[in-house]
């Protein structure tokens, strides 16, 4: 993508002027980012998937003035009638499931793939929402069928109404307020409040992005380092603790200063080497989600090309390659065309002649793995 280039679905911004003025700055509303949009499923098919295992959806009401939350998986009658206002089904991940989903993510690669999360579609029924809240990530609202009334504004207080199962705001003063249709676009980002409500039937898809933690992803990386963290070849020494002249003491529970300087050496040990942490946290970005999995494939045909399964996440960095949570070492041009696979998801059978047999060999367990496909 040449992030130099206007975009119809940025209001005419540059995708460079897009991230310089507003990526965590400011809201954009753009009138018709994207027309003939249509929705990526259809009614039928939404509620039948809300019905699957495996598919993340919820079910929120607010119906004589009570909110209720639940959790799927749905059969069809567990689900209200169309006609019945003020109810909303979200399903989560529909980029995993639906192949005309996951081609809706295509335009927002201007993003790093580290960042994006999924695409998550609400359908509503009429007066449907789900309350005026905050989220902690990037969110691009796009309205692909219907109408929805949205306001939106920044968050002074973020006091949550008690005793809801939904996290609501308690005091939200709206600045704005606009009503989308299908092909209009509105960007927001992390923090800033919004309340949609649906003015008739209508379904919004939402491109949202992660966010990690300090702490969260602390936490992850030491976990992820300590898979890094061999222990030595057999036979070869290593240190080990050691307090010889350590005098008697007299207070036996307290812990001596040498075996916190011991380990506070052994964790910088552990760090020393910068590769362990770029290996970590790529193998961490890289990991699909919980609930996915993957169907074994044949093997690659003559003369096909790949494409990354749209279930696969594949990164890299200066020296790794990393894809579905697993790292592999790349160098050359089986680097270069490792790292296209992850830029733009595809390979053609001339770049597949153009791998050398290692790189060849792994790509073709990859397919039999399930996380390429044949192009």
């Amino acid at each position: 993508m040449d992030v130099n280039q206007p975009l119809p679905l940025l209001g005419g911004l540059t995708p460079a002027q897009f991230m310089r003025r507003h990526w965590q700055r400011k809201p954009l509303l753009v009138r018709q980012a994207w027309p003939g949009v249509r929705p990526p499923i259809d009614r039928a098919a939404l509620f039948d998937l809300a019905g699957q295992d495996g598919v993340e959806s919820r079910l929120l009401t607010a119906f004589d003035g009570g909110w209720k939350l639940r959790h799927g998986p749905f059969s069809r009658r567990q689900l209200p009638p169309v006609k019945k206002p003020n109810w909303t089904l979200l399903v989560q991940g529909l980029d995993l499931h639906w192949p005309a989903a996951h081609a809706m993510l295509a335009p927002f690669r201007f993003v790093p793939s580290v960042r994006l999360d999924d695409l998550m579609i609400s359908y509503a029924s009429d007066g449907g929402g789900v309350g005026p809240h905050l989220d902690s990530y990037d969110v691009f609202l796009l309205q692909v069928h219907g109408r929805r009334r949205w306001r939106i504004g920044p968050v002074a207080d973020r006091s949550l109404v008690p005793g809801l199962p939904v996290r609501i705001l308690e005091n939200f003063q709206p600045t704005e307020e606009w009503v989308l249709e299908p092909g209009d676009m509105l960007y927001l980002p992390p923090l800033y409040g919004h309340d949609g409500i649906a003015e008739g039937e209508c379904m919004t898809c939402s491109v949202g992005f992660r966010a990690a933690t300090q702490t969260g992803l602390a936490q992850e990386l030491l976990h992820a380092l300590a898979e890094e963290v061999e222990p030595p070849a057999p036979g070869a020494r290593e240190p080990i603790y050691t307090d010889a002249g350590a005098p008697a003491t007299e207070t036996p529970g307290r812990v001596p200063a040498t075996l916190r300087g011991f380990a506070e050496q052994a964790l910088q040990r552990a760090l020393a080497d910068p590769k362990r942490l770029d290996r970590a946290l790529g193998v961490l970005m890289s990991e699909p989600k919980p609930t996915v999995w993957f169907e074994p494939g044949e093997p690659l045909p003559a003369g096909s090309g790949v494409v990354l399964d749209r279930r696969s996440r594949m990164l890299y960095d200066e020296r790794h390659v990393f894809l579905n949570g697993e790292a592999y070492v790349a160098a050359g041009r089986d680097a270069r065309l490792m790292r296209q696979l992850a830029d733009q998801g595809w390979l053609d059978a001339a770049d597949l002649a153009r791998l050398g047999e290692g790189a060849r060999a792994l790509l073709d367990d990859w397919v039999e793995s399930g996380w390429l496909q044949p192009a």
